[in-house]
């Protein structure tokens, strides 16, 4: 296991960020949703802290806590005065190395993973962005991290127990600190609780084709959702940091060139929106935008125009702009020490080191308008893959994979 860490002594606090290989890739075929009821499960309880007994000791400490699932991890984090994050290390030290998995606590797992899953039902939105992602991203790296009803109701709890044993290892999980921490005591406690967790075999994740082009998915309501991805550097890429400001003159916030032309101009739809993410070594821009069903074929050429236009060179004003947004959310994090736990593991599982705020401050003041057109003009936005979600299909008229 890996372990970071970043003193903020001018905190009170400090906050944790632990991310173990278990997430939804790591999944059998047939079973979406395991990862996520595992990850519920697990934070039950362990051996020594039955069920409530763990909650509870948690809470003695006033811990800030959460967890959820991605496609590569499952993540566990909190935060609390610092004095009392290293106690917490140590519960959460025995329940991933020791979890209880108690069968009655598995059924209600199970119960709010299913309700989880029938409520995306009720979320066209999310929906959507399932169906996109499950389209353009190579199997299994596209996988809903809420999974599918039918898998859900026939997992077992030896599936999950057989699932935990197999990814809740220490190779390949990392562990970030942030905040008012001295490292030499903090390496002490974390090699005191996890130096003789043995490690496991790491298991291939071998990508296959994904289906691209354009898909429709019928569904009873006067609006239609638009999805449309492409891809575009993920964050271990050297030209990611051009890649991502162009994708912010795109679609970040409401100077973007998407809300400016499909809701300002012509009031096709009232939210629109870019943003580029990473799964692996994976990374596309998945863009989104909801409208009613009689302008929605308008709505889906306008985007692809702007995406196309794109391609073609941002301006200076615009790079200024978004880069004033950029310089205000890194001040931010600089007073978050769960913001900076989350980005050392991010920066290290991407790119096997972690970034200083500083060092990301100079990459975003390097940018400049010629910088993003440059990398443009190699490689502008092409090959989309489209999903609708509404009443009726829609025609894609250019650009689809």
């Amino acid at each position: 296991m890996v372990l970071l860490a970043e003193p903020m002594q001018s905190l009170q606090s400090a906050a944790f960020t632990m991310r173990l290989p278990a997430g939804t890739t790591y999944e059998p075929a047939e079973r979406g949703g395991l990862a996520h009821l595992a990850c519920d499960l697990v934070v039950r309880g362990s051996e020594s802290l039955h069920g409530r007994a763990f909650v509870e000791a948690l809470d003695r400490l006033g811990i800030n806590r959460g967890e959820g699932v991605g496609s590569a991890h499952a993540s566990l984090y909190g935060a609390a005065l610092a004095r009392n994050v290293g106690p917490a290390l140590r519960l959460y030290a025995d329940v991933v190395r020791h979890p209880e998995l108690h069968p009655e606590q598995f059924e209600s797992c199970r119960a709010l993973a299913l309700q989880e899953a029938r409520g995306v039902e009720d979320d066209p939105a999310h929906m959507l962005y399932d169906a996109l992602r499950e389209r353009f991203y190579p199997p299994p790296w596209g996988r809903s991290d809420t999974g599918k009803i039918p898998d859900l109701e026939s997992t077992t709890l030896d599936e999950v127990r057989t699932f935990v044993a197999r990814t809740y290892r220490p190779n390949g999980a990392l562990l970030g600190v942030a905040g008012r921490v001295e490292w030499p005591a903090l390496v002490e406690l974390v090699e005191e609780l996890f130096a003789d967790w043995p490690a496991l075999p790491e298991p291939e994740l071998a990508a296959a084709s994904p289906p691209a082009g354009y898909a429709h998915l019928p569904y009873p309501s006067n609006q239609t959702h638009i999805g449309i991805a492409f891809a575009w550097p993920a964050y271990s890429h050297p030209d990611y940091f051009q890649a991502w400001g162009a994708v912010g003159v795109l679609g970040g916030g409401t100077s973007s060139r998407l809300f400016t032309e499909v809701r300002e101009k012509r009031g096709l739809c009232y939210s629109v929106h870019a943003t580029l993410e990473s799964r692996g070594k994976y990374g596309g821009v998945l863009c989104h935008a909801c409208s009613q069903a009689d302008r929605a074929q308008e709505t889906l050429d306008v985007m692809l125009a702007e995406l196309v236009r794109l391609g073609q060179g941002i301006e200076q004003a615009e790079l200024a702009r978004l880069k004033a947004r950029i310089k205000s959310a890194l001040i931010m994090q600089q007073e978050s020490s769960s913001a900076r736990s989350s980005a050392l593991v991010q920066d290290w599982y991407h790119l096997g080191r972690a970034r200083t705020l500083d060092e990301v401050g100079s990459l975003v003041d390097a940018l400049t308008h010629e910088t993003i057109n440059a990398y443009l003009a190699q490689r502008p936005p092409r090959d989309f893959t489209v999903v609708t979600l509404g009443p009726q299909p829609l025609e894609v008229r250019s650009g689809v994979s």
